[in-house]
């Protein structure tokens, strides 16, 4: 009997803790699944992307609004590392080794703080790009500083990144917030780069290719550099007179004063013309009319 009433008890007490798990399983459930409550933050996450040439420059910050409060000096002190921002510290990412004021940074991605000052800015590409704000800054991991001049500009309410000048081999990005623009200058060497490459192209092309001297020429002509075009232009026709090849060398012939000579290598153009050219046929047409014009 006494070992029957220990065996009802213990099952009496599995029973009862089972119940309890039960009970306490749509409470666990409700708790797992209920949603977070998601805020906005004052300062709201933004980026920029921006190619220059062949390489991508991107911005991730937030932007911190004027709000009516003193900036510089005030919210910013001056001669103090700041995270040119708010929350996370600003980030710059390059996919390209490049110059920052003509000097050397190596691709990656740095985290992006600064030292305002009422003269003159110091801004520090770091090497350690995830962080909160510049509150663990450590100067030791700076890859480059370089100091630039801040200007005056329109107000702006929220701060931004701009990119108000851009070239094939260069690009001017602006940190601008209330009445400030910051500037500093990315280039890249896009144009001796794809020179460089382009001569390893050519060299290496197959003799039936005409269309790798005609992309370098086209490319060498775009950016004022006659002898090299001219030079891969010719290699191309010789290796296949076509309408491409030959309407630019007429075109590169009227920009050097040779108008006799572009008039007839853009005859020689359409010659080569098959249905599929009537658009080029037609503004290789007005071109002569024009270079006939101007003789």
């Amino acid at each position: 009997m006494l070992g029957r009433s220990k065996g009802t008890i213990q099952m009496r007490k599995s029973i009862l803790i089972c119940l309890v798990l039960l009970a306490a399983l749509p409470l666990v459930a409700q708790q797992q699944t209920a949603p977070q409550l998601r805020l906005p933050r004052p300062s709201q996450k933004a980026s920029l992307t921006q190619t220059i040439g062949l390489t991508d420059v991107t911005i991730t910050y937030s932007r911190p609004g004027v709000k009516g409060r003193q900036i510089w000096g005030g919210l910013v002190p001056y001669d103090k590392v700041w995270r040119t921002g708010a929350n996370e510290a600003t980030t710059i990412s390059f996919s390209d080794d490049v110059m920052i004021n003509s000097q050397p940074l190596p691709k990656g991605t740095y985290s992006l703080h600064t030292i305002p000052g009422r003269d003159s800015w110091t801004i520090i590409f770091n090497k350690t790009a995830n962080q909160w704000g510049s509150f663990n800054y450590d100067a030791a991991q700076d890859a480059l500083r370089v100091t630039v001049k801040p200007e005056k500009a329109d107000f702006r309410e929220w701060m931004s990144f701009d990119v108000p000048q851009l070239s094939t081999d260069s690009a001017t990005v602006a940190l601008r917030w209330e009445n400030l623009a910051v500037p500093f200058t990315v280039s890249t060497g896009t144009t001796q780069k794809v020179l460089s490459e382009a001569r390893a192209a050519v060299a290496a092309a197959k003799p039936d290719d005409w269309r790798t001297p005609y992309r370098a020429a086209t490319f060498a002509n775009d950016n004022r550099m006659p002898d090299d075009a001219m030079r891969w232009l010719d290699q191309s026709i010789k290796i296949n007179e076509n309408i491409n090849n030959l309407y630019l060398k007429a075109r590169m012939q009227a920009r050097a004063g040779d108008r006799m000579g572009a008039i007839y290598t853009a005859e020689r153009a359409i010659s080569k013309a098959t249905p599929q050219d009537a658009e080029e046929v037609a503004e290789i047409r007005k071109d002569i009319e024009s270079w006939r014009a101007s003789k």
